[in-house]
């Protein structure tokens, strides 16, 4: 075991050795689709106000910005990732046994996930527990005990209340942090409702709430949630996964679908009535700050009062901030890991 760490750590030695050596002068940053275009405000913004050039940003995903992030230390690798859930522990052992042994969280709000669909088609109203049966891969057997395969192609099979239209509902792949919270906050919670889950054993269990349907019903449109909008433009019959902020960009175009008798909403958000929220992050290699050419001053921005305060001009974008006890326990955190006072 001793060997095996010191190991790791001659490799991350040998690695920040070439960040030193080969140093870039742009900050590289990966992930969550979500994050993308705050940080990309954020980012242009840094560029117009200090001597540091426009970080570079790519939009992965956030498993996949995550992985990227984790895979080492060196000037191939990116300096952050963003990222619309928390990090795993599978991760953090990943970044670990890479030389990114301390990677720092940064929290810079909250974001809604909504489902909605083109302005010329009628509004939605459902629970979690219809979405569940609408979009899980087995469900509650509808002739009696167990799960069988998803038999529903109508919303009106599910809800009497819900229109006689086929479901197809777009959404993000595996790789997306908005999936994995959809996952957690829309299909676990509505499939408590249901007996003939809670009867079975755990792992069975965990499966069936955790698995989408691959038939159709649900399609995968990949990273790229403006394309989804364009989508529904397209075909008004059909639902969208996405994050708040595209929506409050496209309400030319789309509205959103009312989950468990709540509308999406700033407020509703930020008071934590809407149910399905969840916090929005990005995260430092804390072995290229000292390395890497503004990374300090660039967290110091996303983290200001101007971008993500109470009135920053990130909530203009659709950001839902801290509240301001939380925000200045974000940034003493923050700046006491990063040494940025």
């Amino acid at each position: 075991m001793l060997d095996k760490k010191l190991c790791l750590l001659a490799t991350a030695t040998v690695a920040f050795a070439s960040v030193a050596h080969a140093q870039r002068e742009n900050i590289s940053i990966v992930g969550s689709s979500t994050v993308y275009p705050f940080a990309t405000v954020v980012a242009e913004q840094f560029g117009k106000t200090t001597q540091y050039p426009t970080p570079t940003i790519e939009s992965t995903g956030s498993g996949g910005g995550l992985k990227l992030f984790c895979a080492g230390v060196g000037v191939e690798h990116p300096d952050m990732t963003n990222a619309s859930r928390a990090i795993k522990s599978s991760e953090v052992e990943m970044c670990a046994e890479n030389g990114v042994a301390e990677p720092v969280e940064v929290m810079v709000g909250y974001d809604g996930i909504v489902l909605a669909n083109s302005n010329e088609a009628a509004t939605y109203e459902m629970s979690r527990g219809d979405l569940f049966l609408a979009l899980a891969k087995d469900v509650p057997n509808p002739d009696g005990e167990g799960v069988v395969a998803n038999p529903y192609n109508m919303w009106s099979q599910i809800n009497a209340d819900l229109p006689e239209v086929k479901i197809e509902v777009l959404g993000p792949p595996p790789t997306s942090g908005t999936r994995d919270a959809f996952v957690e906050l829309v299909m676990e919670e509505g499939c408590e409702e249901f007996e003939a889950i809670n009867a079975l054993d755990d792992d069975t269990k965990d499966a069936v709430c955790a698995t989408m349907r691959e038939d159709g019903a649900f399609v995968e449109a990949g990273e790229n949630d403006n394309l989804i909008v364009q989508k529904l433009n397209a075909n008004p019959q059909a639902l969208g996964i996405f994050g708040f902020s595209f929506l409050e960009e496209n309400l030319d175009k789309i509205h959103a679908t009312i989950i468990d008798g709540v509308e999406p909403t700033f407020e509703t958000i930020a008071d934590g009535t809407y149910p399905v929220s969840r916090p929005l992050f990005f995260y430092v290699k804390k072995e290229h700050v000292d390395v890497i050419p503004g990374m300090k001053e660039y967290v110091r921005e996303f983290l200001s009062d101007q971008a993500t305060g109470q009135e920053g001009y990130l909530t203009d974008r659709g950001l839902i901030p801290l509240g301001p006890e939380e925000h200045q326990a974000q940034v003493d955190r923050v700046s006491s890991a990063l040494g940025l006072n």
